[in-house]
Formats: structure tokens, C-alpha cells, sequence
């Protein structure tokens, strides 16, 4: 019995309350509507606010290329055993698929944000609407540098060129690295189950986005590619060169195996020494012809090892105009600005007449 009194309480209670929620509402939105005048007034405001937004912002684009790194598995089979009999002979041909080292991982995302690659991005000379110029004087133009540099005479008549250690040329290189590393340059992995790199350069000069996204990938693929190669480079230039000293050894071996045979071309078969020197120069010939043989070996391998070697950056997505881009529509800007001043205004009466009530049950 006492239970369901108990029960018979807590469900009047819960009646009360949910009542005085809803009387409560229903007495704000008598307030708000009795308001409607500052409402209406404070929405329109808001919407010209948005349309005048819409109509004088800046408006940015934003270049996006994504791509993946891809590298030779490590050799197997002939390739490999042929590589260890080549070793045996002293020569590094270099390890294919090799860990990668630098370029492992989110290393590669560190080294385009380095200031070595933007500034060589930068110091890239590129064909922009029909004319060779170097990126950063695109960059100086769209942000209207030149004339905010007109009243410096050190600055109004500089020109950029794909050299550094000019003192002057160098401290403005690094301001621009800063801002661009800092305002438009994003590098990132979409997903991190996977490695997929995505670049996106984001300004107010859509040719420059492009442009400077397109560009920084390339000298980034270049200067991957050489560095992977530079060993297998170099032990294929060694074999070129001695596989070509050999052979002019051998040629001249040869030669002279000719030149002693003419000397002498019916020696006394008792006399021995006549044909001693045709016999020196047969072995000559054979030794040279043997050690020709195993080096061209070798830089044919050391060839496939090269050709191995290359890794490849391989885009997936480039940027295509017209690119993406933050423009608010005018309608949308009016539609935004008008509920938000409208939310705003509401909100403020609403906490004003909040206040009032407190203060005026204020006993004291």
C-alpha cells in the first residue's frame, strides 16, 4: 500500500515538472514572438552581414594530389646468387629493395615540409599563363609584396634566382617557408591503415596551388630517385670504366700478337726465342678475353641492378582546374548570416529576461 502511494507521488511529481517545463516554453515563445520586431531587425542584419561577406572574402583555392611510394622487393632466385658471386669479386652492386631508410614511413611527410624541397619548389622555374617565371615571383605577386616592398629600396628592385647564399634573397626565402609551412601547406595521410600521402596547398591564386603542388612532388620524386640509385650509379660507372680499359687492353693484346706474328711469319724451329714474343702476347690476349668476359658479366647485373633500384613515386590524384575552392553563395551567405543574428538575438533576450527573473526573486 505504502508503494503504490509511493509510486502514485513520484508519477504526480514527474506531471508537475513536465507541466512546468512546457508552461515555461510556451511562456518563452510568448516573450520571443512579442519581440519579433528587434528579431526581424537583428536577422536582417545578420543576412547583409553575410551577404557583405560573401561578396569581399578572399577567396581560397585548394591543390590536392595524393600519392603512394612504391619500392622493389628485395631479390631472389638467379638474381640473388648472381649478386652474391658478383660480391665475391668486390663488387657492391648495391641492395635492391632496400630498407629505404629516410623515406620510410612518415619520414617522407617530414621531408616535403623541409625547407630544402619549398624552396627549391619555390626557385622552380614553371610556364604560368604563357611565360617562364619562377614560382616565387608568382607567390610575391599574389600577395601584393611588391608594392608593400616599394617604400624599401632594398627590397623594391630584388630578384629571386635559383641560387642560394645571397644574404638578402635567403632570410626572404625563409619568411616564405614559414608562412607557406604555417598558412597553406598541408601534408597528410587520409587514412592511416594505408600509405597514401595526400598534399594540399591551399591560396588565393588557383594557378599557384597547382602549380606549386605539382612541382614539389616532381623535385621530390627526383631527388628520391637519385638518392636511392647514387650507389648503384656508382658501381656501374667502375664497371664501365674498367670493362672499357680491359678492352683496350685486349685490343692492344691483339695487336701485338698480329704485329709478332708479322715479324716473324715462318720462325726456325730451332730457334725458340723468335716466338716467344707472339706467345706473350697470347696470353695476354687470353687473360683479357677472360677478364672481359666476367666484368661485362657484371655490368650487365650491375644494369638490372640500377634499373631495379628505381623506386617510383606514383601519383594518384593530381589537381585539376578549376580547383576546389571555400566561395560562400550569396543565397547560402544570407540564408547563415540570417539565423545566426536570429539564434543570437534570441538567445540574448531570452538570458536578459533569465537575469531579470533572478534579480527580481532576489529576497534581499
Amino acid at each position: 500500500m505504502v508503494d503504490n502511494n509511493i509510486r502514485t507521488v513520484r508519477k504526480q511529481d514527474e506531471g508537475v515538472s513536465l507541466k512546468d517545463v512546457i508552461v515555461k516554453i510556451a511562456e518563452w515563445v510568448r516573450y520571443l514572438w512579442s519581440k519579433w520586431v528587434i528579431i526581424l531587425i537583428v536577422a536582417l542584419l545578420g543576412a547583409s552581414l553575410g551577404l557583405f561577406y560573401s561578396i569581399f572574402k578572399k577567396i581560397n583555392y585548394t591543390a590536392t594530389l595524393s600519392f603512394v611510394m612504391e619500392e622493389q622487393s628485395t631479390p631472389s632466385g638467379g638474381l640473388g646468387a648472381a649478386m652474391g658471386i658478383a660480391a665475391q669479386f668486390g663488387f657492391n652492386l648495391g641492395g635492391i629493395g632496400g630498407s629505404g631508410g629516410f623515406f620510410q614511413g612518415d619520414n617522407i611527410m617530414e621531408f616535403l615540409k623541409s625547407r630544402s624541397m619549398i624552396d627549391k619548389t619555390l626557385l622552380t622555374e614553371m610556364e604560368i599563363d604563357g611565360k617562364q617565371e619562377l614560382l616565387v615571383n608568382r607567390y610575391i605577386e599574389y600577395n601584393n609584396l611588391r608594392e608593400k616592398w616599394a617604400e624599401k629600396e632594398h627590397l623594391a628592385n630584388i630578384q629571386f634566382s635559383d641560387t642560394t647564399g645571397f644574404f638578402l634573397q635567403d632570410s626572404l626565402m625563409a619568411r616564405f617557408y614559414r608562412n607557406i609551412l604555417d598558412g597553406n601547406l598541408v601534408i597528410e595521410k587520409p587514412d592511416k591503415k594505408l600509405n597514401i600521402i595526400a598534399i594540399k596547398m591551399e591560396t588565393r591564386d588557383e594557378v599557384f596551388s597547382k602549380a606549386f603542388a605539382e612541382t614539389l612532388i616532381r623535385n621530390a620524386s627526383d631527388f628520391y630517385i637519385q638518392t636511392r640509385t647514387q650507389k648503384a650509379q656508382e658501381n656501374l660507372a667502375v664497371l664501365t670504366h674498367q670493362v672499357d680499359s680491359v678492352r683496350k687492353e685486349l685490343n692492344q693484346a691483339i695487336s701485338g700478337v698480329a704485329a709478332a706474328t708479322d715479324a716473324n711469319p715462318s720462325p726456325n724451329k730451332a730457334f725458340q726465342s723468335l716466338r716467344v714474343g707472339s706467345q706473350l702476347r697470347t696470353v695476354d690476349v687470353q687473360a683479357n678475353t677472360a677478364i672481359l668476359t666476367e666484368l661485362v658479366k657484371n655490368q650487365e647485373l650491375a644494369k638490372i641492378t640500377l634499373r631495379n633500384e628505381k623506386p617510383v613515386i606514383q601519383v594518384l590524384d593530381r589537381p585539376i582546374l578549376p580547383l576546389e575552392n571555400d566561395r560562400l553563395g550569396k543565397a547560402k551567405a544570407i540564408v547563415i548570416g540570417g539565423l545566426l543574428g536570429g539564434f543570437l538575438i534570441c538567445l540574448v533576450l531570452l538570458v536578459k529576461r533569465l537575469l531579470r527573473q533572478v534579480m527580481d526573486a532576489d529576497p534581499s
